[in-house]
């Protein structure tokens, strides 16, 4: 009778798990679709913007590939069966059988996953992939596989500030070619900080005197200025309402123009009216080499001493002035994608925009490269930690004359692992909440 009443319910369980499937799949698909009717709107009012974020995505994303081909690509070097290799989650969209690994596409390019076979203790394993699983690999080996992903973070952002000195130059903006020339003096010294002429105290000397945005400003009243720093002093320096003599350099020739410098209350110094240009200065590879080693150091310092501050950023996350606290230096992937887009929207050539996404990506690369390496559970770095702490285990008891414990019992780990990850997932959501709700914005 049991086995009568179960041959009549398969037929009505199985469609009811192919409808439940083909509605899983329905609702990835309408998620999707409401994102990209996100996109579409935005981009209506901003396309600039929208591009910024859509390639920001992009590169995420290739990052998060590089990762998993990191492991992947090492992994199959040393033996180890990798069954599948996936850009996105969800359904699958696409897949190919190469060999003993399938490839493929699902639904949401949110990230990457690679199936290593037998990468712990907790893995069920066929007798026959035992000798190829990854816990059966010696130490040295699974060291390699795990330091793989965050090794192709380090070296996606050393490339990419090579690019960037190579390639696109190093912008400078300690040079004395003029950028902008105000219309104005300002009223007062909030509003000089604004860049607002409301109730102004007439035309700006520069603009009255003749000078341009590209003018290379080469001398003021005859005395040489090499940089910014110094045309600032010169200018500040100037009595205000006696005429001086500024000596530029325009389409290559010599100008000599007059100008009569006024004062801005509540500033020290004569004002001009002038902005500064940024030059973009293309180094050779050796001096790009040097460039991308030193800039590496500098984000890699500046990532360590984010993270030392974050918990001291957290009260200031929803403040009024975010971006003048701590909290202004720190964001989820949702603020920088927001970043990305204010960037590549903010105008000034394409130089600028692609300057600045690719070192907002530069940065992301080698922070998540070094965070993935702590020694905390389920990061790369804590998997790394329990192999150290295997083979000391081992060490310790030849020492002893006992013989190697063996592989740790991850099963035991498990709490602490998913603490790890409760802390970190809700971390996200907080940086993420005060980027939707009160987001850091880029300096006009």
């Amino acid at each position: 009778m049991n086995q009568g009443q179960g041959q009549e319910r398969l037929p009505v369980a199985a469609p009811r798990g192919r409808l439940a499937a083909v509605a899983f799949q329905w609702r990835i698909l309408l998620f999707a679709a409401v994102i990209l009717l996100v996109l579409f709107l935005a981009a209506r009012h901003n396309p600039a913007f929208v591009l910024g974020i859509v390639l920001f995505v992009l590169g995420i994303l290739i990052s998060v590939i590089l990762h998993e081909a990191g492991h992947f690509l090492t992994a199959k070097k040393f033996g180890m069966k990798a069954t599948q290799f996936f850009v996105g989650f969800g359904p699958t969209l696409w897949s190919t059988v190469r060999g003993e690994t399938e490839y493929g596409v699902k639904a949401l390019p949110f990230g990457a996953f690679v199936r290593i076979t037998g990468m712990t203790t907790m893995d069920e394993v066929d007798p026959e992939d035992e000798p190829r699983s990854m816990r059966n690999k010696p130490a040295w080996q699974r060291a390699i596989v795990m330091v793989a992903g965050s090794f192709m973070h380090f070296a996606l952002a050393f490339v990419l500030l090579l690019i960037l000195a190579v390639g696109i130059g190093q912008a400078n903006d300690n040079t004395t070619t003029i950028g902008s020339v105000s219309p104005c003096v300002p009223a007062s010294l909030k509003a000089f900080d604004q860049g607002s002429c409301a109730d102004n105290r007439g035309a700006a000397p520069a603009k009255s005197a003749g000078i341009k945005p590209g003018d290379k400003i080469i001398a003021i009243d005859g005395k040489p200025v090499h940089n910014w720093v110094q045309l600032g002093t010169a200018i500040r320096a100037r009595p205000a309402g006696q005429p001086m003599a500024v000596t530029v350099v325009r389409d290559g020739q010599e100008l000599t123009l007059h100008a009569t410098p006024k004062t801005v209350p509540g500033r020290s110094g004569s004002y001009l009216g002038i902005g500064d240009a940024v030059i973009f200065t293309r180094s050779n590879p050796i001096a790009g080499l040097t460039f991308a080693g030193s800039a590496f150091g500098q984000v890699l310092t500046g990532s360590a001493e984010a993270v030392a501050k974050l918990p001291a950023a957290l009260p200031d996350l929803f403040a009024k002035d975010r971006s003048k606290t701590p909290a202004g230096n720190v964001s989820s992937m949702v603020g920088a994608a927001d970043i990305a887009g204010q960037a590549v929207a903010s105008g000034g050539g394409w130089k600028y925009s692609v300057s600045d996404l690719l070192l907002i990506l530069i940065s992301i690369n080698i922070f998540i490269g070094a965070v993935n390496l702590l020694p905390l559970l389920p990061l790369d770095g804590g998997h790394l930690a329990v192999i150290f702490y295997e083979r000391i285990r081992a060490w310790l008891a030849r020492l002893r004359g006992k013989p190697d414990p063996g592989l740790v019992d991850l099963q035991k780990l498990v709490p602490v692992s998913v603490g790890v990850f409760v802390l970190l997932i809700g971390l996200g959501v907080l940086l993420m909440a005060a980027d939707i709700f009160n987001p850091v914005h880029l300096p006009q």
